[in-house]
């Protein structure tokens, strides 16, 4: 019996849109309407450091992903003319801080984080990895694990339900507004909810049968399978989303210009083929196999609606 489903826009989002305005820290301006930082005006204002700092957002082991960066940052050093060091943030919060403290010049923000990193941290996403046929995008799955007596997602009553954090979009924003518009089931009431912290610990946790169910993201679960850290006969998937934007690439507001600019080119002029970027990315479906520009007013704008429907806020704390 195969049970996996695709979310249309109108059953996540048909909901009431009653939720906070969604608006940009007041010492942003965005005076061009893209719905991101604009840079300072005041050339004093803007930062030209010595070392760029990087990170990758915190879905799995940063110890994995450091060398999994290296050629793309030494083509970045490259071609902006500074040192670049990779960062391993151990969690979103980490990661939003950091850039909204001035530690972190470029970074990758997951799905969900994306539009508080643009609105509270300053963060200007330009970039998405995808095909060379410009095919983009994830599905949030729920995953159980075989023997667990769940077939759908009504079976989750009663039951503990791991979501990742908070901030994300696949492992918590988009399940809720799920299980409690279409299935009217309530967190703490109708099944006890627990967070792992990262999608790799959600998928590891259904997998050795720690956790009955799970939301992830499915590009994490393909690249861990694909690594073997988890064999696809561990888990089962119930339901399957509609497609969203995947980790969105970019810098913080306050850069120098012409380093801003120099750090798009590093993404764009760079050659995929045959680094450990590739050998490690290309295994998602679609495969990842370059950087494509992207604008947060137009790919984000499912994530804002369903922040929105959740009451996400986007003030700083």
């Amino acid at each position: 019996m195969k049970l996996r489903h695709r979310i249309g826009l109108a059953s996540l989002l048909g909901l009431a849109l009653a939720g906070p305005t969604l608006a940009m820290d007041p010492r942003f301006k965005d005076a061009n309407g893209d719905m991101v930082a604009d840079a300072p005006t005041d050339p004093k204002q803007w930062i030209d450091p010595a070392t760029l700092v990087f990170a990758y957002t915190p879905v799995e082991d940063p110890a994995v992903y450091a060398p999994v960066w290296a050629p793309f940052l030494d083509h970045l050093s490259k071609v902006t003319g500074k040192r670049v060091q990779f960062f391993p943030v151990q969690s979103n919060a980490a990661q939003l801080e950091a850039m909204r403290a001035g530690r972190l010049h470029v970074s990758g923000f997951n799905t969900g984080s994306n539009p508080i990193a643009v609105n509270c941290a300053g963060f200007v996403p330009f970039a998405m990895m995808a095909s060379k046929d410009n095919r983009f995008g994830y599905e949030m799955e729920f995953i159980t694990h075989p023997g667990s007596g769940i077939e759908k997602i009504e079976d989750i009553k009663g039951k503990r339900m791991a979501f990742t954090s908070e901030t994300s979009n696949s492992g918590y924003k988009a399940p809720s507004a799920l299980m409690r518009q279409q299935f009217k089931m309530e967190a703490g009431k109708d099944f006890t909810p627990v967070f792992s912290g990262k999608h790799d610990n959600s998928i590891l946790g259904v997998a050795n049968k720690d956790y009955p169910a799970a939301a992830i993201a499915n590009s994490v679960k393909s690249r861990m399978e694909a690594r073997g850290v988890v064999k696809p006969e561990q888990t089962k998937v119930i339901y399957k989303s509609q497609s969203f934007p995947t980790t969105g690439y970019g810098y913080v507001y306050n850069l120098k210009p012409e380093l801003a600019e120099k750090i798009k080119q590093a993404f764009f002029s760079f050659n995929w083929q045959g680094t450990t970027l590739a050998a490690e990315f290309n295994k998602a479906e679609p495969p990842q196999e370059k950087f494509m520009p992207i604008t947060y007013k137009q790919h984000w704008a499912v994530v804002r609606e369903i922040d929105q429907a959740m009451n996400v806020s986007y003030a700083c704390k």
